[in-house]
């Protein structure tokens, strides 16, 4: 008897050993996606932040482009604020008109807003 019960135990350890085996399977294949899953979304990430940071360059060259816009007026105000200075409106209401040695505040006040 004491040989059936070392044959019965080592039934139990096969069968044991079976469902870890069994369980070490389905812990392999959660692993497998798990790591899949891991690595697609790493991708997902990187594409998203390039993705991002480009577009942050993007807005930041607008942002520089309209700053510099605003900073600097340009040839056109140059040239307006030459002919103001030579003594001719720039106004809207007497564009090109000479001035008779005064100011005009709607010229000066055109001068101010496209500084």
């Amino acid at each position: 008897m004491k040989n059936r019960q070392i044959f019965d135990q080592v039934l139990d350890m096969e069968k044991q050993i079976g469902e870890l085996y069994e369980q070490l399977g389905d812990l392999k294949g959660k692993l497998s996606d798990l790591l899949e899953e891991n690595h697609r979304l790493s991708m997902e990430n990187h594409h998203l932040r390039s993705h991002l940071d480009h577009t942050n360059h993007d807005a930041e060259a607008t942002n520089s482009a309209k700053q510099k816009e605003k900073s600097f007026p340009g040839e056109g105000y140059d040239n307006l604020a030459r002919l103001y200075e030579e003594g001719f409106h720039i106004c809207n209401l007497e564009f090109g008109s000479p001035r008779r040695n005064e100011d005009c505040i709607f010229c000066l006040d055109f001068l101010n807003k496209t500084k």
